[in-house]
């Protein structure tokens, strides 16, 4: 395993915390075994004064209000993006788990696979790939359920480039290895491919030995 450094970026205040394992996995339960109450769920708190502004906040809460959650986490996903080309990281972290809530109450298991994965590059771009780490893991392994490569291979790199950062360069490696791999199968855009090789780095022979580069 390669040599961890110590993450010294300030880790930004984020948003409402990750649903649980158990708690989505209750969910899932009940809603095997009947219809859920209409009401607005449990768990998912009222959304922030500061953010029921706009017209995508607006849009928003008319989607919750009606349990409309394809369109709920359509508003969602984009005052996420809004505010994280803003790089205002406490509200994109909490719109997106928001809109990761409601794709999985709306049963759509690709969207949410791929928020999940967002959510990682989002906590990545704030500078703190320690908390990335279990998004991108997530999503990789939903992926794997649903036999999504691309989806598979973009949270492989992901998570593989949050190694890097952490100084898990060995670790990184081999997941730049997987993800190219994932995502050339999956027949993704080249430049998504040659971001994961180039995340593998280049090993050039030196005598009898290698000697890996960057």
């Amino acid at each position: 395993m390669g040599a961890r450094h110590a993450h010294r970026h300030p880790r930004p205040a984020w948003g409402e915390p990750r649903p649980s394992v158990a708690r989505r996995f209750l969910e899932r339960v009940r809603a095997t075994l009947g219809p859920t109450s209409p009401t607005r769920a449990r768990g998912l708190r009222d959304l922030p004064l500061a953010l029921r502004h706009g017209e995508l906040a607006e849009a928003y809460l008319a989607a919750e209000a009606g349990s409309d959650h394809r369109r709920a986490a359509a508003a969602a996903v984009a005052a996420m993006d809004r505010s994280a080309s803003a790089q205002e990281w406490w509200p994109a972290d909490l719109w997106a788990h928001r809109a990761l809530w409601h794709f999985e109450k709306a049963h759509l298991t690709l969207q949410a696979t791929r928020q999940a994965r967002r959510i990682g590059e989002l906590r990545a771009a704030a500078g703190d790939p320690e908390s990335a780490r279990r998004y991108y893991a997530e999503a990789i392994d939903e992926a794997r359920d649903i036999g999504a490569e691309h989806e598979q291979g973009l949270a492989t790199l992901g998570l593989g480039r949050s190694l890097m950062q952490l100084g898990e360069v060995t670790g990184a490696r081999r997941l730049g290895r997987a993800a190219a791999e994932l995502l050339g199968r999956a027949g993704a855009p080249a430049g998504e491919i040659e971001a994961a090789r180039s995340l593998v780095g280049t090993e050039l022979t030196v005598g009898e030995g290698t000697e890996e580069t960057s």
